[in-house]
């Protein structure tokens, strides 16, 4: 066969630098949004703020949004719509109350109120940041000989995020015994001892229980409360949850009473003494969208008061000739044709946001006068197909976009659900059955906690059709226990 030249003629789907900027747009949440207007703000000379605008941006939010007029302008312009382990257990059974942090607090903030000087958030300098850096700090206020001091450091790198030791302390250890130092397990045990008393209370602990023990250690020893409650813990907290308090009590030869007031006790502990120091990363919500009742019924509202309205700067636009094939003028044009895409673009995606979530709370008007129970099954094409949009477009609308609603503020995607078959022959959302079983086990006798098998048939009494399995995993899937382990006396 020769070689040779052919030529074919064939059609070939293809997406324009604009089609995946408004695809990109239209998965954007609000504050990512944001960002991005902001970003085309500072990039594009053809994009400026209003007036008034300008003034708000540069007296509350100096340091995003400090632009100079000449290099930012005015707006205009529509668009189509573009269619995109045991002591675990233990510990959730106990029901720890939420104390306080016992150790310092690591973040510093100016007092609100109260006489001082004004501190500027730059004129703070943090030591402690993490637990990490806290037991550092302690260590090196610590007299340690250089054996002891390189055992604690191995100690303080095989904490977990709770405080409490990740790994046996032999297998965290076996590495330092390999080296020319007269390292043995009593010194080690000696070791952890001393490190044992650092703050916060409870750290380098085994176990939860051994973390529980030295939290009560540190209080008043001659306190009969403190002493049943050490008494308990050398049992099994599993066995601590799940026995009667009377029962706890004949058989440690103690009155119930103080029973209960040592139980109580070890609830006002920390199982987590790491907790305090953990990341303070906080991520907010901002509502794209919200819902409110009006004479007519609901309404949706687009939620774009956080988003800066940029608009086209007419000065810019006005020196761009036709003919002037210029460097400044195509450079004018190229940028003006950018910023007139980029706001059909947002445009667009607005439009596509509204019309998707009227389409939902549509479906989902139930929710809103009657909470989750009354919830309807919905997938995408439900909504996908009355609006004329793609499967795939539907769910990037959904995707990290939030909606606030009376009842407070949930993903989109949350309204989305599969069903389950009735009694009747009809059919009933996941999400509402799930609504179903947190409100039975919620009003459950707590000494008789209502088991899988009697869930299933309270259910069927209600007309819904569903297996026991099934409503283990519905119940697995709020993080709720199984009867045996939600028991109380």
């Amino acid at each position: 066969m020769k070689a040779g030249l052919q030529l074919k003629v064939g059609q070939s789907l293809s997406l324009s630098p604009q089609l995946q900027q408004a695809i990109k747009l239209l998965q954007l949440s609000t504050l990512e949004l944001r960002q991005e207007m902001l970003q085309q703000l500072y990039d594009n000379p053809l994009l400026e703020l209003p007036e008034h605008e300008q003034t708000e941006q540069t007296g509350s939010e100096a340091s995003e949004t400090q632009i100079e007029s000449d290099d930012i302008g005015q707006s205009e312009n529509e668009f189509d719509s573009i269619n995109d382990a045991e002591d675990l257990h233990a510990s959730s059974a106990l029901e720890f109350d939420n104390p306080p942090p016992l150790g310092p607090t690591h973040s510093a903030s100016s007092s609100s109120s109260g006489e001082g000087p004004n501190v500027d958030a730059a004129d703070i300098y943090q030591v402690t940041e993490t637990l990490h850096d806290h037991l550092l700090w302690q260590l090196n206020l610590t007299p340690f000989s250089e054996e002891d001091r390189l055992i604690a450091e191995t100690l303080v790198d095989g904490l977990d995020d709770d405080g409490l030791l990740c790994a046996p302390l032999e297998s965290l250890t076996r590495h330092l015994y390999n080296r020319q130092t007269e390292v043995g397990p009593e010194e080690i045990e000696a070791v952890l001892h001393r490190l044992q008393q650092f703050d916060p209370p409870g750290v380098f602990a085994r176990s939860l229980n051994e973390s529980l023990r030295l939290q009560l250690q540190l209080l008043n020893d001659s306190d009969e409360t403190v002493a049943t409650a050490l008494k308990l813990l050398d049992g099994d907290l599993a066995k601590l949850v799940n026995t009667d308090p009377k029962m706890l009590a004949n058989a440690l030869t103690l009155d119930a009473e103080q029973v209960r007031a040592a139980v109580q006790l070890i609830r006002s502990l920390n199982p987590h003494p790491g907790s305090s120091f953990g990341s303070d990363d906080t991520h907010y919500i901002s509502p794209d969208v919200r819902v409110e009742r009006a004479t007519q019924g609901w309404i949706v509202l687009l939620n774009d008061s956080s988003l800066p309205k940029l608009q086209v700067n007419q000065l810019y636009a006005g020196m761009i000739k036709r003919a002037d094939r210029s460097d400044q003028n195509q450079y004018l044009k190229s940028h003006l044709a950018e910023a007139r895409w980029f706001l059909r673009a947002v445009e667009s995606r607005h439009e596509t946001l509204l019309r998707v979530s009227e389409a939902i709370m549509a479906r989902q008007q139930g929710f809103l006068d009657r909470g989750a129970v009354a919830m309807v099954p919905l997938i995408l094409s439900d909504i996908a197909e009355p609006l004329e949009l793609h499967e795939s477009t539907v769910s990037r609308v959904t995707t990290n976009k939030y909606i606030a609603t009376p009842r407070g503020i949930f993903e989109l995607k949350y309204f989305f659900s599969s069903h389950v078959g009735t009694a009747a022959g009809g059919e009933c959302s996941s999400t509402a059955v799930c609504a179903m079983l947190k409100s039975m086990i919620e009003s459950e006798p707590s000494n008789r906690p209502l088991s899988d098998n009697k869930l299933t048939a309270l259910l069927a009494e209600q007309g819904i059709d569903i297996a026991r399995r099934t409503v283990a995993k519905y119940r697995e899937s709020m993080n709720i226990p199984a009867s045996s382990l939600r028991k109380r006396f």
